[in-house]
C-alpha cells in the first residue's frame, strides 16, 4: 500500500464529490494549485497542518482521508465481501437482490 498515493487520491475524490476545482480547494486551503496537484497524484505529501485545512475547508473529519480501503483490487474486494458474507450467510440474498437491482 503507498499511502502517498492513496491519501492523494482520497482527497481527490472528495473533492470532486464537493465539486471543488483544484484552483478552489488551494485557495481555501492557503496552498499552491500545483502543491494541491502533487498531493493528489502522491508525488508529495504535506504537512499534519495542510491535512488539517484540507479536511476542514471539504468538512470532513480528518480521519476520513485517510478512508481509503476501497482503493482495494477486485480481487481483494472478492475476498473480502466473501468473508463478509461468510459471517453474515442470513444477509446473501439480500446483497444478492442489491447487487442485482444495481445491475439491471
Amino acid at each position: 500500500m503507498n499511502i502517498k498515493k492513496n491519501l492523494g487520491k482520497r482527497i481527490k475524490e472528495l473533492r470532486k464529490r464537493k465539486n471543488l476545482s483544484q484552483e478552489k480547494l488551494s485557495e481555501m486551503v492557503n496552498i499552491a494549485q500545483n502543491t494541491l496537484s502533487y498531493i493528489e497524484t502522491g508525488d508529495n505529501f504535506c504537512t499534519a497542518e495542510t491535512l488539517e485545512n484540507i479536511a476542514k475547508a471539504m468538512n470532513v473529519e480528518p480521519q476520513e482521508l485517510f478512508n481509503f480501503g476501497h482503493f482495494k483490487s477486485n480481487d481483494e474486494l472478492l475476498k473480502d465481501i466473501n468473508t463478509i458474507l461468510m459471517k453474515n450467510p442470513n444477509k446473501i440474498q439480500e446483497v444478492y437482490r442489491i447487487v442485482k437491482a444495481i445491475l439491471e
